[in-house]
């Protein structure tokens, strides 16, 4: 049998929504299943919510609350706000395409099969999350601030973004070579990622310096 190649492509599927969507409100601790959110402006609160296959299109929003919520086959479209806090939740089979959203939080949370497309994220944390099949295509990110963070079958396509903190990742098949202009904390804590080679002779100083090269001209 043939060696699949490394990295390992994250597992993407589209979320599994039914032919009818009713219209609904999100709010705290709701349980929505079959549901469609849209145009929804102002600030949100919706902690401990249970999503599922559902969309939430076109939201326009200040603060968005969204601790702890369950999310289960979701299409999330045109997502604007300028804090979305979604710590300590559960993600699985979600799709977010598009929108512009200053701060992500998704420390401590859970999950799996999500792809974020074409988003602008000024702000994005990871911090401490456990991730599988996490895919990131055609976004911009100002800072990915992961520290503690988790991470199989991770892969970035045509995004940028300025600064990672990485440090105390724990990896396996995560694919770097789609993310570009990065800085990050901890050289160390990218062993086992896949890097290119324009991007290693870009960070060449910075693992020089990791492990202890004086470079001098």
């Amino acid at each position: 049998m043939a060696r699949a190649s490394l990295p390992l492509s994250p597992r993407i599927s589209a979320p599994d929504l039914p032919a009818r969507l009713d219209p609904a409100v999100l709010g705290a601790r709701v349980d929505l299943l079959g549901a469609l959110v849209q145009g929804t402006t102002g600030d949100l609160d919706a902690p401990d919510a249970h999503v599922s296959e559902s969309i939430l299109r076109d939201l326009d929003l200040g603060r968005f609350d969204f601790r702890r919520a369950r999310l289960s086959d979701v299409d999330i479209s045109g997502l604007c706000a300028v804090a979305a806090t979604a710590s300590e939740s559960r993600w699985q089979t979600v799709r977010i395409d598009g929108g512009r959203i200053a701060t992500l939080d998704l420390s401590r949370s859970t999950l799996s099969g999500v792809e974020i497309r074409g988003t602008r994220i000024d702000y994005l944390t990871l911090a401490g999350s456990d991730a599988s099949d996490l895919n990131f295509v055609d976004c911009t990110i100002g800072a990915l601030d992961a520290p503690q963070a988790t991470l199989r079958r991770v892969a970035f396509s045509g995004c940028r973004v300025t600064e990672v903190d990485n440090r105390g990742w724990r990896t396996e098949n995560v694919d770097l070579r789609g993310l570009e202009g990065a800085n990050y904390l901890d050289m160390a804590a990218l062993r086992g990622t896949t890097l290119s080679e324009r991007q290693v002779s870009w960070l060449g100083r910075a693992f020089a310096e990791a492990v202890g090269v004086d470079v001098r001209d």
